[in-house]
């Protein structure tokens, strides 16, 4: 004789509340692992401040108005880069995306002047990072296994390891007697 286990309407009625208020509970959770990330880094370059130097101002008040630039550039005359960026992201594991991107630049004459005034946003140049400090380099990384298979330098150090001579040939145990 076998025993079947019956569900009545009232077992699965509570079974679907059960899954209903779990469903609740773990959306719930999940939601509060959300996080909205606005990273601001660099010089925010307010009106009022701007407003203080205008074309004509010395060098001296633009130092005092607008504090010590982001990166200096000697070319013709002297210039003044003030740079800024805001960055998000949506989740706290997720890459920065940069939105928005600005950059001053305060131009001088010889004699130390400000001639004029620009801003260049995003839109008039490309995104660069200010924060890593890398610095990109010409050619290629190779991994080991790359390394290995075009021999390159890991590849002639595993020979030595294993007693390979200069040839590239293992040496033979039985000959070394």
């Amino acid at each position: 004789m076998s025993l079947k286990k019956r569900y009545f309407k009232s077992d699965m009625k509570f079974f679907s509340s059960a899954a209903i208020a779990f469903i609740i509970a773990s959306t719930s959770a999940l939601s509060g692992c959300q996080t909205s990330t606005v990273l601001n880094g660099g010089y925010i370059v307010d009106q009022q401040s701007l407003n203080l130097v205008p074309e004509g101002s010395s060098r001296e008040q633009v130092l005092l108005s607008l504090g010590t630039p982001s990166t200096t550039a000697t070319f013709d005359g002297e210039v003044f880069y003030y740079i800024s960026q805001r960055r998000t992201r949506a989740v706290a594991f997720q890459k920065l995306k940069v939105v928005d991107q600005s950059v001053l630049g305060v131009y001088f004459d010889k004699n130390g002047v400000v001639t004029r005034r620009a801003n260049y946003t995003l839109q008039d140049g490309k995104v660069f990072d200010t924060i890593s400090r890398v610095t990109p380099t010409g050619g290629k990384e190779l991994t080991f296994l790359q390394q290995m298979l075009s021999g390159g330098s890991a590849a002639s150090a595993a020979r030595s390891l294993f007693g390979g001579g200069a040839g590239g040939t293992p040496q033979n145990p039985s000959s070394l007697r």
